[in-house]
């Protein structure tokens, strides 16, 4: 039997209003599948909020839900139109321990920060080659480290794997902590209890220092894994970092020894690069290479954002450049640039393309269904 490819959609609310009513999610879902798509990443974290009723927020701070979708549950609604037209949903957990620096999270539990050696601010200098500078730099950071915040973090995906029918669920490059970080207080007496009371090293590259925190992380990694297959055994954990070099080297996230140790069930690869060359290089890497020995792995790619609209010539070529290297799947950043109004072509053009690329068994849909 022929194995399907993974052909998958971020849905966010930033910048997007698709998970913002029942009527635009059905739309979605019935685009998609008519297009060829057959899995869905819809957010269910992201600034400081989610977007189910969670009873983890109600008890951290007494507001279960984004305000914006009070009295309505817009995972639950997508999994049953997901599910109407055949299309498989692992929720994903955009902002990992992101959060907004003005964030009711962030002002109520400020010790559950971590910082800089100049406080909050100490990433305003984002890393080269970070894919969206400005969204980094406006936040704060919780500390994967603090026991409290782990417990919280890992509330909100158990409820999600317990209460939902979800094929999975996917943590990014959020799920770290910034290089620069570590120098808040519990962090420091942590350290210096594990090394004879010396303090860490005020370079925050020294080797020493980057790989202890590291292990944290990824310590805290497999007790997700481990708490989630104890829920649902069958159920996916997606990963979808940067490439290896820089989530280690700029977010402490040593995925490649996530995927040694047996803690991620599927890995999607961020490659969103508009020069070919550099694009195919990212495929290229040992560590694509070794995750791929393991576990399936897909390519992340770009449709484009607001600031940077993307042809539909290169969605194409990149397609095909995955596809020719015997990659899993493909899953595409992000909704509004499929065919969306920030689009170079017109919406017709762009459903054209992606129908054809996915093989999709008639034409006829992109004549009569209105965007």
């Amino acid at each position: 039997m022929a194995i399907i490819e993974t052909r998958g959609i971020w849905l966010t609310t930033t910048d997007s209003n698709v998970l913002r009513s029942k009527q635009r999610i059905a739309e979605a879902m019935d685009f998609l599948a008519e297009t060829g798509f057959n899995v869905v990443f819809p957010v269910v974290w992201n600034k400081a909020a989610t977007l189910y009723p969670s009873q983890t927020m109600q008890q951290t701070f007494g507001v279960e839900i984004d305000p914006m979708s009070v009295g309505r549950d817009p995972l639950e609604e997508v999994i049953v139109e997901a599910r109407r037209v055949g299309l498989k949903v692992i929720p994903w957990f955009e902002y990992g321990f992101m959060t907004p620096h003005y964030s009711q999270l962030a002002r109520r539990y400020p010790d559950w920060l971590t910082i800089g050696q100049e406080g909050i601010n100490s990433i305003q200098d984002a890393p080269p080659e970070e894919i969206d500078n400005l969204l980094i730099t406006k936040q704060a950071w919780l500390n994967p480290l603090h026991p409290q915040v782990q417990e919280f973090i890992q509330g909100l995906i158990l409820e999600v794997v317990r209460d939902y029918d979800v094929d999975g669920i996917q943590l990014d490059d959020h799920f770290g902590m910034p290089v620069q970080f570590g120098y808040d207080r519990f962090t420091i007496e942590l350290y210096q209890q594990e090394h004879q009371g010396k303090s860490p090293p005020t370079d925050p590259f020294n080797p020493e220092w980057m790989r202890w925190r590291a292990d944290k992380i990824t310590d805290f990694m497999a007790e997700i894994y481990q708490a989630v297959k104890a829920v649902k055994p069958k159920i996916k954990i997606s990963l979808s970092p940067n490439y290896q070099a820089f989530a280690y080297k700029y977010y402490l996230q040593d995925w490649e020894n996530w995927v040694k140790k047996g803690l991620v069930n599927e890995l999607i690869l961020q490659v969103y690069r508009n020069d070919k060359k550099s694009f195919i290089a990212q495929l290229e890497l040992p560590s694509i290479k070794l995750a791929q020995s393991l576990i399936p792995v897909g390519i992340g790619i770009s449709t484009g954002t607001v600031g940077n609209p993307v042809k539909m010539a290169q969605v194409r070529e990149q397609v095909q450049v995955v596809r020719d290297r015997n990659f899993d799947g493909i899953s595409f950043f992000y909704w509004e640039s499929l065919w969306g109004y920030i689009v170079p072509e017109s919406p017709q053009q762009r459903r054209k393309g992606f129908f054809e690329m996915f093989n999709a068994k008639t034409v006829r849909l992109l004549q009569t269904k209105k965007l």
